[in-house]
């Protein structure tokens, strides 16, 4: 029987997400048509605290209020957000974030392999991030020129325009994304997972 009081309390807090999500976006620094952000902390969170249908849901929400133009991507919202060169980066949180709430299923106990299954769960965003980028990047001089002078920045040689595209768009965020953004939403889960078994509410 279904718990109706759980499937509330889950749905709230997937709008919470939602939110969080949206905030850690605005965290970030520009270097270029992609910027560095937060938002990896906000999906894997919402993945580590509901699970991966709630975490699924709760980036849905999310991507509902870029369409209706709530300012919540990177670059502002609306309707273009959602099929521009960097929106494959947003259809992939749909997909970390489950697989986030799936391996939090697995090693809820084990904080250091759920750190490290994070680098799997974020495979969904970076590749689809990777493909779209370099659908549009494919004839567009500015997003090419972008690429190439990310990859000259952090000292990664050029050997192809695929793999150039790649470098720009995924190799040089990895660091970031697990040095801080998932070290950090393993961490913020387990402080905020104990609080609400505290209250009384299971996740």
């Amino acid at each position: 029987m279904v718990n109706r009081s759980d499937e509330l309390i889950k749905t709230t807090l997937a709008i919470v997400m939602a939110v969080v999500i949206a905030i850690s976006a605005q965290l970030s620094f520009k270097i270029g048509p992609v910027p560095y952000t937060m938002q990896n902390f906000g999906v894997m969170l919402a993945g580590f605290l509901l699970g991966p249908y709630y975490g699924f849901l709760s980036v849905a929400i999310y991507l509902g209020m870029i369409a209706i133009s709530l300012p919540f991507a990177a670059g502002g919202g609306g309707i273009g957000a959602l099929f521009g060169f960097t929106a494959g980066y947003l259809f992939g949180f749909l997909f970390s974030a489950f697989l986030a709430g799936y391996f939090r299923k697995r090693f809820e106990n084990r904080l250091g392999i759920l750190w490290l299954s994070t680098f799997i769960a974020a495979l969904p965003t970076y590749i689809l991030g990777f493909a779209v980028f370099y659908k549009f990047a494919i004839g567009n001089a500015k997003l090419s020129a972008f690429a190439q002078m990310a990859v000259k920045t952090f000292g990664i040689p050029a050997m192809s325009f695929p793999f150039m595209i790649f470098a720009a768009t995924v190799l040089i965020y990895i660091p970031q994304d697990m040095l801080i953004d998932h070290l950090l939403a393993v961490i913020v889960y387990r402080y905020v997972k104990d609080l609400l078994v505290e209250r009384g509410i299971e996740i």
